[in-house]
């Protein structure tokens, strides 16, 4: 997928909602032994790569150093008609830092007050020496959303051949 491609589906009003709307997503990569994984991660969005924020000894950082392709979808809705999802896969990027990431904070500002976020932050900063920094560039991106007919290709022709 070309850069203009994934501009354009990542700009739309609804998948910028989707971004910055929400801060979990479901993060998909293979493990260390080869076999996949799919695991739920709070994420930050910083207008160009969805950063991803954990303990150096978590599991994804090895397995992301060695395999570092990765799928990531945010989605919403509790309806048919209101199931969005927006599908990235890309390449993750993993820096270890000194103290905390800033995007993690950024990220539990956006679903806390100023009061709960300055607590979260002092046991934070209190409990990490270290974190690793997981940053994914978007590679190909879609945005679907079913209630608005916006879907996968095959769903799409097939509702289409049973319209008719």
């Amino acid at each position: 997928m070309n850069r203009g491609d994934i501009e354009a589906e990542l700009s739309m009003t609804a998948a910028q909602q989707l971004l910055t709307s929400t801060s979990a997503a479901h993060l998909a990569y293979i493990g260390k032994d080869g076999t996949p994984r799919v695991i739920q991660v709070g994420f930050f969005w910083t207008g160009d790569q969805a950063v991803v924020a954990t303990a150096t000894t978590a599991p994804k950082v090895a397995a992301l150093s060695i395999r570092p392709d990765v799928a990531l979808v945010i989605d919403g809705g509790d309806t048919p008609d209101q199931a969005r999802a927006l599908s990235i896969r890309g390449r993750a990027r993993v820096e270890i830092v000194d103290g905390v990431v800033p995007e993690y904070l950024a990220a539990a500002r956006t679903t806390m007050d100023a009061d709960a976020a300055a607590e979260f932050e002092r046991n934070v900063r209190g409990m990490y020496d270290q974190m690793a920094r997981i940053a994914i560039t978007p590679h190909w991106v879609r945005y679907y959303d079913f209630g608005a007919g916006r879907m996968p290709r095959f769903l799409q022709e097939l509702a289409e051949q049973h319209q008719s």
